[in-house]
């Protein structure tokens, strides 16, 4: 009897935001579950995992961008080649909630797609801590408007961080069950940490 062969696969989810929002610390908090307070400017950097999922193989790669404006076809390049984006922005800077709808132009474009896997993620939203994005406004915008999934997180608190990577994951088509230790790290995280309020559509609003 031969031996099963394994199904290769791969998928690339990349973050994308201002500089100083907290990719790398969401990115950081997800892999190796550890936070560093100080901001360390980053270029460019490709993190790689694989994982078994029955005969399957999945290689999930994720992708720290720059901040910076400075390396638009780098940037351009990243979004080409990737399966699932998470926008970055901080609940405390409004300036990055502006930044993504810039970045979300530019995926559409790219992509050639008017509905492209994007979760839009509020990071930095610690009890307690300033806000300058309200929860409200950016949800309206992000799941009324944009038809995309939207979440609260704190990557120096652990709240949501791994509910955003099951969201790409899902964006990008690959099972939640991705890792067994993905699912036992997220239900230890309680319930009522989860940061996303009831959707009132009444109260709906495009944020210019």
């Amino acid at each position: 009897m031969s031996l099963a062969v394994k199904e290769k696969n791969q998928v690339r989810l990349v973050f994308l935001g201002e500089a100083g929002v907290g990719k790398t610390a969401l990115i950081c908090r997800f892999l190796q579950d550890t936070f560093e307070p100080k901001h360390r400017r980053t270029v460019e950097e490709l993190h790689s995992k694989e994982y078994e999922v029955g005969e399957a193989t999945i290689k999930v790669e994720i992708l720290d961008t720059s901040g910076s404006y400075s390396f638009p076809a780098m940037r351009k390049l990243s979004i080409q080649n990737s399966d699932a984006f998470a926008l970055v922005y901080a609940v405390d800077d409004a300036e990055s909630f502006e930044c993504i709808k810039t970045l979300r132009e530019e995926i559409l474009e790219v992509k050639e797609d008017k509905f492209p896997p994007i979760v839009v993620v509020g990071n930095k939203a610690e009890a307690g801590g300033a806000r300058l994005v309200p929860t409200e406004e950016a949800l309206s915008l992000v799941e009324l408007d944009w038809n995309s999934r939207f979440l609260e997180a704190s990557a120096k608190e652990n709240e949501n961080v791994m509910e955003v990577f099951r969201e790409l994951l899902q964006q990008a088509n690959l099972p939640s069950r991705l890792s067994p230790a993905l699912r036992r790290r997220r239900e230890t995280i309680p319930k009522e940490q989860m940061l996303r309020p009831p959707m009132n559509k009444t109260n709906s609003c495009t944020v210019c």
